[in-house]
């Protein structure tokens, strides 16, 4: 476990956090009602797990062929994402339910998933809540294969892949932690983790064999033994269920933590991070879509991220509700609010005007990728294609109400696409910072 600790570098830092817990703890006394879960919250985890678990139990109703059956995989995918962030995710923080016993009941639809409670508490709540944007000691930020989602982690030939391999493996996100529990259980309880935190290293290991071996079984053994698919259709079908979920899961997450105006602070040589943690959360996180009902509703309003990081331990059906609290508080502060309107926005497609990561800024006026249709000298292959994804994605884009005239083609593309720019996309080879809040 990594010991980064937070100072505030100004008295100020400790009264924002002072400030906006009192003022969101004000709001729940005044209107008498509890900061968990309420009926909203039981109706949610009924639809969500139908979504998932009725699809399930029709393949062994009606005859589906191979085609239909992959129709039900997509479906089951979109429950089982729904699942992960609206029920399971709150449950896990132990705001689902004022009653410890229903948060534990819904936290276990994590095995319906083939995942595990003890690890996902561990990477999710401990690591990454407390270190949020931190590289190496928040795991949600770490490199994986071709990703790159630090601006700090070395910059290797394979990320200027980055671009076309993302969301590819996003897909990949929930069928690998299936496996990968395993690797990471074992870490735990080789570091010596899993006893701090109170729990038998065998145990944990023996109940992870024997729950995974039972998902297995029903979601994978039952299909093929009892349905007219073949078995590679069902392992197909099963394979499908968790890219959807991987991709929606995958893609949510970049939209809260890797967009512009999302730092990724570091400690010093004394592992100590100069700002409050409150500051720090409100600084490494992003909202996006705020007023999008269907979308916060499916999400589990992880679309309110700060709001989640200030307080994980408030339902998230009272995001929308103490988000204008959250807001006022912390522009009274001098800190910046990002949230990005709409859903789009928020995937890169309306970022600030600025570089990160070490690209240079495109000039104004015309498309300097492309040269108004003239790709530029040396632009071949991999960057070609960049150039020309920039050129039809990106630089073609009206900005709202067309009132933008300076293009940024490489400032607008999404963060994770900004890895590695060719140098055919350039002006220069100048950094240009993206802007920092102020500090208070």
């Amino acid at each position: 476990m990594h010991n980064i600790r937070y100072h505030a570098s100004h008295p100020a830092q400790k009264h924002f956090a002072t400030a906006v817990r009192a003022n969101v703890n004000a709001y729940f006394k005044e209107r008498g009602i509890s900061p968990k879960g309420d009926a909203r919250m039981a109706i949610k985890a009924v639809v969500m797990l139908s979504l998932y678990l009725l699809p399930f139990i029709l393949l062994f109703v009606l005859p589906f062929s191979g085609w239909m059956a992959l129709t039900v995989a997509l479906v089951m995918g979109i429950g089982l994402a729904g699942i992960g962030m609206s029920v399971m995710h709150d449950a896990v923080h132990g705001s689902a339910s004022k009653h410890a016993w229903v948060n534990q009941l819904m936290g276990a639809s994590m095995y319906l998933l083939g995942g595990n409670v003890f690890t996902w508490k561990v990477q999710h709540n401990l690591k990454h809540h407390t270190h949020t944007n931190v590289n190496e000691a928040d795991q949600d930020i770490a490199s994986r294969g071709p990703l790159r989602f630090s601006e700090h982690a070395p910059l290797k030939p394979v990320h200027r892949f980055q671009f076309i391999l993302a969301f590819f493996f996003y897909g990949l996100m929930t069928s690998s932690k299936v496996i990968n529990d395993f690797f990471m259980l074992a870490r735990l309880n080789r570091d010596g983790v899993s006893r701090q935190l109170g729990e038998h290293p065998t145990r944990l290991m023996v109940q992870a064999v024997v729950i995974k071996s039972l998902y297995f079984a029903v979601f994978v053994g039952l299909p093929i033994l009892f349905t007219p698919l073949l078995w590679w259709q069902v392992i197909l079908g099963w394979l499908l269920m968790h890219f959807v979920a991987g991709l929606i899961l995958g893609t949510v997450f970049q939209l809260a933590h890797v967009v512009e105006g999302a730092e990724q602070p570091l400690p010093d040589d004394q592992g100590i991070i100069h700002e409050d943690w409150a500051v720090h959360e409100v600084r490494t996180t992003a909202n996006f879509a705020r007023n999008n009902r269907l979308l916060f509703w499916y999400v589990g309003g992880l679309n309110y991220q700060i709001e989640h990081h200030l307080f994980p331990h408030v339902c998230h059906v009272h995001y929308r509700d103490i988000a204008p609290i959250v807001e006022q508080t912390a522009l009274e502060y001098g800190l910046v609010y990002n949230m990005k309107p709409t859903f789009r926005g928020g995937a890169g497609l309306s970022h600030p005007p600025s570089a990160r990561a070490g690209q240079a800024e495109v000039g104004a006026g015309a498309c300097t990728c492309c040269n108004e249709g003239a790709w530029a000298p040396g632009c071949r292959g991999i960057d070609l294609l960049l150039c020309i994804t920039v050129h039809l994605l990106i630089c073609e884009y009206d900005s709202h109400g067309g009132t933008e005239t300076r293009r940024r083609c490489i400032a607008l593309l999404p963060i994770h696409f900004q890895t590695s720019v060719p140098q055919c996309l350039r002006v220069s080879n100048t950094y240009v910072p993206g802007p920092h809040p102020p500090k208070p």
